[in-house]
């Protein structure tokens, strides 16, 4: 018969205290990178400042009562084709249905999660009621469309739309 001896060697104080640096100094490592990938990722802002975009609320309050007063219908539509390009189509009228004179719209493409993708739209009077862009290479996908309407330098209309593109 054989007997089996194993050798083994003690625990001492430099191998329990190798053992954690290189426990938690890998732990450490794990988090730096996690943090550092979820910062490039989503940057997780609505407003660069929250402080002045509280300060201009009520602002936005007046301007949209005056916005409901006036009594404007603008309807828009979005349709991407099959090479990726966007056109967009604004309507605008008055309480009564006729064009409005003097306005000028500006439009956005946002995407919800990250403004990095974010679209501007160049929107062109196209006659009447009229006004037409479009967007090359936009991608699929879940996007806000974002109108802005100014006559003399001032803002006299803000929508903000959620939509699919496919």
């Amino acid at each position: 018969m054989s007997a089996f001896v194993a050798a083994s060697r003690p625990i001492t104080g430099r191998f329990v205290l190798i053992c954690l640096v290189l426990f938690f100094g890998m732990i450490i490592g794990v988090n730096i990178v996690m943090v550092k990938f979820a910062l490039e990722t989503l940057p997780g802002v609505e407003v660069d400042s929250p402080y002045t975009a509280s300060l201009a609320y009520g602002n936005e309050i007046e301007a949209a009562r005056g916005q409901s007063g006036r009594g404007w219908k603008v309807s828009a539509h979005v349709e991407r084709d099959a090479a990726g390009d966007a056109a967009v189509r604004v309507e605008a009228r008055d309480r009564n249905g006729n064009p409005i004179a003097g306005l000028t719209f500006t439009g956005r493409l946002e995407r919800p999660a990250d403004r990095r993708a974010d679209r501007p739209v160049e929107l062109v009077r196209a006659g009447g009621v009229l006004y037409r862009g479009k967007v090359a290479e936009l991608a699929p996908g879940l996007w806000d469309l974002v109108l802005e309407g100014e006559a003399g330098g001032q803002r006299m209309f803000l929508s903000k739309n959620r939509l699919v593109l496919k």
